[in-house]
């Protein structure tokens, strides 16, 4: 987290640590209870990811990228799926016979994510935006995460205001419930 540069710099490395933690999951032995870790560390990253997201990157691209509202809208469809399916694997246990379903289903829908964001929002936004613009968008996006929520809540706003008043606060519980449970990842 916090990897400095312009907005798309900035998600790119954290697509790149979620890929990584993706990679790890595949390698561990069916079962192996260290996949719990990681998947607990992958939910963290795209949980500060999503809301990241969420907060400044969906609303400029609605404002600046032509016909930015329904791209949007498509990438917010997207982070709901995905936060249904963390949701679902809270708490579970490797041994549970849907666990490696969920986690296949989740790697899934995330790369599909990554390459439709990376393929085509990206470029767009790059070609509509001027790089100062993209560097002070890094740096909110930096601050977003720092404050973001550490575990999925599928019913919580996802557009501003309301995602932007009350991520901080959920936030903040989250990483208490993750000392007090000794959650990893967090």
């Amino acid at each position: 987290m916090g990897h400095d540069g312009d907005v798309i710099a900035e998600l790119t490395s954290d697509h790149r640590e979620v890929e990584g933690l993706f990679e790890r999951i595949r390698a561990a032995r069916p079962g192996d209870p260290e996949v719990r870790n990681l998947v607990d560390e992958a939910t963290v990253e795209l949980v500060r990811h999503s809301v990241a997201e969420e907060e400044y990157l969906y609303p400029t691209v609605r404002e600046h990228v032509e016909n930015g509202g329904p791209l949007a809208d498509k990438e917010l469809a997207d982070h709901k799926r995905v936060e249904r399916i963390l949701k679902d694997l809270e708490g579970m246990q490797p041994s549970d016979p849907s666990f490696g379903r969920l986690v296949e289903q989740l790697m899934s829908e995330v790369t599909t994510h990554v390459q439709d964001e990376e393929g085509r929002l990206f470029p767009m936004l790059r070609a509509a935006c001027p790089q100062e613009f993209l560097m002070r968008l890094g740096d909110r996006v930096r601050q977003a995460k720092k404050l973001a929520p550490t575990r999925p809540h599928p019913s919580a706003p996802h557009t501003p205001p309301a995602n932007k008043l009350l991520a901080p606060g959920v936030g903040l519980v989250d990483r208490a419930r993750d000392l007090l449970t000794r959650r990893h990842g967090s």
